[in-house]
């Protein structure tokens, strides 16, 4: 049976040409390249402007998620009234606040937002965060397909120009495969989230209090608190997150730098990607397919294993969510138990079981990251802050965040007393008083030098 021919012409078969007949690009009979190239330009033609640069549309981005928002409820543009209901929570968390942290209040004035308004105003960060996803999308969309070339004979001259084509066309089409997946897991958050940066990490532009008041209703339905009392205790939560970020420079950089770089080493699920796309799909790349393969996509892009470094990058990651939230815990908690003492142990209790079962954070990291980020360690860390206040005042419960080596490690959240036996108010007790002496011999010496003598 090696001498087998074909049935067209007496030819030697051609893997690559019987490939492209069954993609419906080369016609029952001879292959024309021309045509076939013809037909994946049309197909591109289709797709968002600049797709085949392997980026996303994001004005289109924006636009899909701000549909998922709309179709998630009823969001009213805030008025005249939901600002001032924000700037008064927000004035009055900043007295109670004062005496409670060594931080500044941010200067920005505080803003009463819609869920659409959120999703404008994060969006350059989210753009951040997926970038690297999207890029090793595309490269495994692209590989995927050539490598169904590697292995074919006799290949036509032109078949070049094919590849140049075909690469960019795939690398396009992955950035819209993704776009549903970003759309509806910023969406959903954009409809859970109580104020600008509850999520842990510092997504808003600038320092900045907002609450979102559409959200905040929901989330104060059924706990038997006034309004009034649960906009203020969230105020006060977003005003100590807000200062913590616009105070301790290094923090929101590095929040974002890690999620950045687990989603470099995110590992594309190849087989998903083949499974879910057939060959017919190489030359109809339309929008409205490209929609039907992202939702067969949904949580099936990521490989389920992570590898060492990502794991790493995790737990790093959670430890320091989990301080920054059990800082604004204990903050919220020391600030309120004066001034709120009935409301505020209930609402403090509705913000443990929101992180522990309806966390808009986790969702939206494993939808967009495939990353399951629990940082369960959020009340250790708040143990942790309230016994440093304890022994060392606000003051120097503050001093630990003046850089990344001065923070608690998940060890240390095990064992808090290895940061309280660091005692690091002694030493610098030490170093007030020794500098204290060389200033008074250097005064001593001036003077017996005749510094202090009256001129003639």
């Amino acid at each position: 049976m090696n001498d087998e021919k074909s049935t067209s012409g007496d030819r030697p078969e051609d893997p690559l040409a019987d490939w492209l007949r069954q993609l419906g690009l080369g016609g029952g009979g001879e292959l024309d390249l021309p045509a076939m190239l013809s037909q994946l330009q049309q197909a591109m033609s289709v797709m968002a402007p600049g797709a085949n640069s392997g980026e996303l549309d994001w004005t289109q981005a924006r636009h899909a998620v701000r549909q998922v928002v709309a179709s998630l409820g009823t969001d009213r543009t805030m008025d005249a009234q939901d600002q001032r209901l924000v700037a008064d929570a927000d004035r009055l968390a900043v007295l109670w606040l004062d005496p409670n942290v060594d931080f500044t209040a941010p200067v920005s004035t505080p803003q009463a937002w819609s869920r659409a308004e959120w999703v404008e105003q994060t969006m350059d960060s989210w753009q951040e965060i997926v970038a690297p996803v999207i890029s090793r999308l595309a490269n495994a969309l692209a590989d995927s397909f050539s490598s169904q070339f590697s292995g074919a004979q006799d290949m036509p001259a032109d078949f070049a120009h094919f590849a140049k084509l075909l690469t960019p066309m795939l690398r396009g089409a992955a950035g819209q495969l993704y776009a549903m997946q970003l759309s509806q897991a910023i969406g959903r958050t954009a409809s859970q989230v109580v104020s600008g940066s509850e999520l842990g990490l510092q997504v808003l532009p600038r320092a900045q209090v907002v609450l979102l008041p559409t959200n905040v209703a929901a989330f104060a339905a059924g706990l038997g608190v006034s309004a009034e009392d649960v906009r203020l205790y969230l105020a006060v939560r977003e005003n100590a997150r807000q200062r913590l970020f616009g105070q301790v420079g290094w923090l929101g950089p590095q929040l974002l730098a890690l999620v950045e770089h687990y989603a470099r080493e995110i590992t594309i699920d190849v087989s998903a990607l083949t499974d879910a796309i057939d060959a017919e799909d190489v030359h109809s790349m339309s929008p409205e397919r490209l929609s039907q393969l992202s939702e067969q996509l949904q949580g099936r892009l990521f490989m389920p294993i992570q590898t060492k470094e990502q794991l790493e990058i995790i737990g790093r990651l959670e430890t320091l969510i989990a301080l920054v939230e059990g800082w604004v815990d204990e903050v919220t908690s020391t600030t309120l138990g004066k001034w709120m003492p009935q409301a505020a142990p209930l609402l403090d209790e509705a913000i443990r079981r929101r992180r522990a079962t309806d966390n808009p954070g986790q969702q939206l990291f494993s939808a967009l990251l495939g990353m399951d980020l629990r940082p369960r360690r959020v009340r250790d860390a708040a143990n942790l802050w309230a016994a440093l206040t304890r022994d060392r005042g606000v003051s120097g419960r503050d001093a630990v965040w003046a850089h990344p080596d001065l923070m608690p490690t998940a060890d240390d959240l095990d064992d808090p007393l290895r940061v309280l036996d660091e005692q690091p108010s002694s030493a610098n007790d030490d170093l007030d008083i020794a500098l204290a002496e060389l200033l008074a011999q250097a005064e001593r010496e001036r003077r017996d030098l005749g510094g202090d003598q009256p001129k003639e």
